[in-house]
């Protein structure tokens, strides 16, 4: 190795960071620190230092300027990119279908329920009695207009009027008036009749019993004096047992007779008056009628021994005629025997009554009392034989 030469060895020691530098550097390489220059020292070496010191100018940049809300616009700008991309690069990586737009369904309203207009039934025609023409009558001798209008049922002023006579009704034998028909009455709406076994179930007396703790179906009808098969029957029980709780109708209708003396036998209410229904009142027969037949509403089911009793009288009669007859149903033909034989229309008047047996006479024939009101009276008019001169109705 060469010995290099004392003055080109010549160093310092930079006071900082202790790093050896040559005797001539102003600046500490490691540590940045300056050196000053001693004026002991020669001429060039103050030279370099100063030059070394002179600050070096670096190449300024370009310097921009911006006002607040043009900063506040740019960063806004770069904010919505980012979120753009953001936003396309998740979209990109999503499964097939996540992004899909759904659909929201549109309220539909709800329709109005318009309520169906009543529909009015039309009134129910009342029925009106059809006026018939009148008919031709010749005065017999005596005759007045009183006892015309009497035998005939109608009033003397209607004489007058259909006659166009004075208000002294002057008539004299064998001359020819017009009679009108009686005004006919329009007969009420026939009432529902229940049925038989209906109407018995409503005439019936009954008690109701809840069956108590040992009750049997025999026992319960020992206490109430009633067959137990009515029982059953009235309950509708197919077998003898009874539970704890029910209740069970008892008939007392069908109660049996106590015995011992035999009583007095309980006569029942007595029936309503019954309802005519045909002929209607006034109705007028001809010759081509050789049946009338009367038909009434039942006033109930009728019971052993008892029946109806039908009254017929020919009121225009010079002796009287009357029929007095008993039947079980609820309507009566007239005989045709009784039928007038003559060409004067003939009022007749019939009524019925219910009536029950309450014995029989010396010669064997039932006896008859009142079991009910009597019906209202009705009037119906007959001719025996051709009218002469009678318009057709």
């Amino acid at each position: 190795m060469s010995i290099e030469s004392s003055s080109s060895n010549k160093t310092k020691i930079c006071p900082t960071c202790g790093t050896r530098l040559s005797e001539n550097a102003v600046r500490c390489l490691v540590c940045g620190t300056e050196f000053n220059v001693s004026p002991q020292q020669p001429k060039s070496v103050q030279k370099a230092t100063q030059k070394a010191e002179k600050p070096v100018q670096a190449t300024r940049l370009p310097q921009v300027t911006l006002s607040l809300p043009a900063a506040v616009g740019i960063l806004a700008v770069v904010i919505i990119v980012a979120a753009s991309i953001v936003y396309f690069s998740v979209r990109a990586s999503a499964p097939e279908g996540t992004f899909d737009p759904v659909e929201t369904p549109t309220p539909t309203e709800t329709p109005t329920i318009t309520p169906s207009p009543t529909v009015t039934l039309p009134a129910t025609d009342i029925p009106t009695a059809t006026p018939q023409p009148p008919f031709e009558y010749t005065v017999g001798p005596g005759e007045t207009c009183s006892l015309i209008a009497f035998n005939f049922n109608v009033s003397v002023q209607s004489i007058i009027i259909q006659n166009n006579l004075p208000s002294t009704c002057p008539i004299s034998q064998g001359q020819r008036l017009l009679i009108p028909y009686p005004t006919p009455t329009i007969p009420p709406p026939a009432t529902n009749t229940p049925p038989p076994a209906d109407a018995t179930r409503q005439s019936c007396q009954t008690v109701q019993v809840t069956v108590q703790e040992g009750d049997t179906l025999f026992s319960i009808a020992l206490n109430y004096a009633v067959p137990a098969e009515a029982i059953k029957e009235w309950n509708g029980l197919t077998t003898d047992n009874v539970f704890l709780g029910s209740t069970l109708v008892i008939p007392l209708c069908m109660r049996a007779a106590t015995p011992g003396p035999t009583p007095t036998a309980t006569l029942p209410p007595p029936y309503p008056a019954a309802n005519l229904l045909l002929p209607a009142d006034g109705a007028a027969f001809t010759l081509a009628n050789d049946v009338v037949t009367l038909q009434w509403a039942s006033v109930g089911v009728l019971r052993d021994g008892e029946a109806y009793q039908v009254i017929i009288e020919d009121v225009t009669a010079t002796q009287t005629r009357r029929i007095t007859d008993y039947v079980t149903d609820t309507k009566y033909i007239v005989p045709t025997s009784f039928r007038p034989n003559d060409n004067v229309a003939h009022v007749m008047r019939w009524w019925v009554i219910p009536v029950r047996q309450s014995g029989v006479d010396d010669q064997g024939q039932p006896v008859w009392v009142a079991s009910g009101a009597i019906s209202e009276k009705r009037v119906f008019t007959w001719v025996g034989i051709a009218v002469q001169g009678t318009p057709n109705p």
